[in-house]
């Protein structure tokens, strides 16, 4: 779910978003309940379809997250291969299409919408667990995500220029101090607006 809304509105778009979450819902604890890469392929097929259905920018917007999971895609892939072992096929698969449904889900959902679902559901235990701040801390890592994987990109680029080395690791303890200082405005700016109940 890394990708914010899709500005251009599709027929997803106007589907109430409590609906899509318990669909994706639904569908991802299908996915782990299959177990032969056939009908795992014919899932993913389905995925690509819905995803389809959007448009040609849509799907486009669509493929970046996808992109992501390469790394853990390679890894799985190796592993496997190395134990001679074939499920790691429906593994790959049910990876990508659970990916897939989950951006699907997101930008076609304002976030605005999912947060209105999260503080429904966990109305029953608002004595226990305040529902606003869950949803904000939700909300709030959602958003951040995209905003963290631009600065790692802005790092990288700068370590490009002053090394010819690889950045690699080498990038994380400034990540991790941009990553706080970032914590640290948005503590204040809520502090200065109230907080939350």
């Amino acid at each position: 779910m890394l990708t914010l809304t899709y500005l251009n509105k599709t027929w997803a778009h106007g589907l109430p978003a409590g609906g899509k979450l318990a669909a994706l819902a639904l569908v991802t604890a299908l996915l782990f309940a299959l177990r032969d890469p056939a009908h795992l392929t014919l899932a993913a097929l389905g995925a690509a379809g819905l995803i389809a259905s959007g448009g040609r920018g849509f799907a486009r917007a669509s493929q970046r997250p996808l992109w992501m999971l390469w790394p853990f895609v390679a890894i799985v892939a190796a592993w496997h291969v190395w134990l001679r072992d074939p499920a790691g096929a429906a593994i790959i698969l049910r990876m990508i299409t659970a990916v897939a449904l989950a951006n699907f889900v997101t930008m076609t959902t304002r976030l605005t919408d999912m947060i209105a679902v999260i503080e429904w559901l966990l109305r029953p235990f608002a004595r226990l667990i305040p529902p606003a701040r869950v949803a904000l801390a939700i909300a709030l890592t959602i958003r951040f995500i995209p905003v963290m994987l631009l600065r790692a990109g802005d790092l990288a680029l700068a370590w490009r220029a002053r090394s010819p080395a690889r950045p690699r690791w080498r990038i994380l303890p400034a990540l991790t101090l941009a990553a706080l200082d970032d914590a640290a405005r948005v503590a204040e700016a809520l502090r200065a607006r109230g907080g939350v109940d």
